[in-house]
């Protein structure tokens, strides 16, 4: 009779789809029970495939390689115990006596991670204003101690089952809000997902941590509208701001050229009063030979103060500009005729007849 080795048997399983899932075979590794990735080793395939296969139910062989009798359970996975394909126990964690089994014809051993694992689940749906995102939730699960056995026998996919769960809340969800309460309530979101999940996956023996939302993309001209949306209201803003700002510099400027004119009026008064209060005290303290002025006189006297006074001004504020002035003492008598008849055709009737 033709004897086959283990390798053999393993070869052969391999190169039938069925079973290459639950055995886990890696054709790159050695064909050992006991090396890094042989025919029921605990090494897995790298990537997301790695991942998927750690998460999943896989069949376990023992530390030799003609039976299951003698088996080593490592503290991060839940093993168990099959007799002829029935579930009798479940295994802790170190070195186990299963029964006596030849070649894993009675023994056979199916095993599942105890760690916590993250699942990604990218849903595609429309905002209530019809913008069409893409959703990216992380969900983080375990397997109840209590509920090993539902987590190793009810489920084929698991990932299948979560994807269908969070696409459905999603798909709820999202469609009752507008773009910007998407991104402002993700928190409800996360809520709503962990509820349902944490519901319904633990009658299959899994335990929901966290549903975390942890990106939302919109179309990239989406992103741009909203963007540019962000800059118009930010440059309104600063147009409204900065029109505020000019407009109480200007206010401010014309208190300040009243408030400027007010003083150098009651400046200007105050001048000519002392002026006319000099005057009248010469004129009230003269001698018995002093002449008393008449009101023409003394008219005439702060038309020609002023005059010169304005003279002073002219010099002082021109800035360089080039002034010609008819300076002679005839032309102060002329401005003085000037300036009186001026004020004669000024007064009112009622007024030039009580004179």
């Amino acid at each position: 009779m033709q004897s086959f080795e283990l390798a053999d048997i393993g070869r052969a399983l391999r190169q039938n789809d069925q079973y290459r899932p639950l055995l886990n075979y890696d054709d790159s590794d050695n064909d050992d029970c006991t090396g890094g990735g042989g025919f029921g080793g605990t090494n897995v395939h790298r990537g997301r495939s790695s991942i998927f296969a750690a998460e999943q139910t896989r069949q376990e062989m023992g530390c030799l390689s003609v039976t299951n009798s003698l088996v080593i359970v490592p503290h991060d996975r839940y093993y168990a115990l099959e007799r002829f394909g029935r579930f009798t126990q479940m295994l802790p964690p170190g070195l186990s006596f299963t029964s006596l089994d030849c070649l894993g014809c009675c023994v056979s051993l199916r095993s599942i991670s105890s760690r916590i694992m993250q699942l990604i689940v990218e849903v595609n749906t429309k905002t209530k204003d019809h913008v069409f995102v893409t959703a990216k939730i992380a969900v983080q699960k375990s397997v109840l101690p209590e509920g090993v056995v539902d987590a190793m026998y009810k489920l084929t996919d698991v990932h299948a089952q979560v994807e269908s769960y969070v696409s459905d809340v999603v798909r709820s969800t999202l469609p009752q809000m507008t773009l910007f309460e998407v991104f402002e309530k993700k928190d409800h979101v996360s809520d709503a997902v962990l509820r349902h999940l944490t519901t319904e996956m633990r009658a299959y023996g899994f335990q929901i941590h966290r549903a975390l939302v942890v990106d939302i993309s919109p179309d990239i001209q989406v992103v741009h509208a909203m963007n540019e949306i962000s800059v118009q209201s930010y440059l309104r803003d600063a147009a409204i701001y900065e029109a505020e700002g000019e407009k109480i510099r200007l206010i401010r400027a014309a208190e300040g050229a009243a408030d400027t004119a007010q003083l150098y009026g009651e400046g200007v008064a105050r001048q000519r009063k002392a002026i006319i209060e000099g005057l009248k005290a010469s004129i009230m303290h003269g001698g018995e030979g002093t002449k008393l002025l008449s009101t023409e006189e003394l008219c005439n006297l702060l038309v020609i103060t002023q005059y010169f006074e304005s003279i002073r001004e002219i010099a002082e504020r021109s800035a360089g500009s080039l002034v010609f002035l008819p300076h002679d003492p005839g032309a102060v008598g002329a401005a003085y005729a000037e300036v009186y008849q001026g004020l004669q055709m000024g007064r009112a009737p009622g007024q030039a007849k009580m004179a």
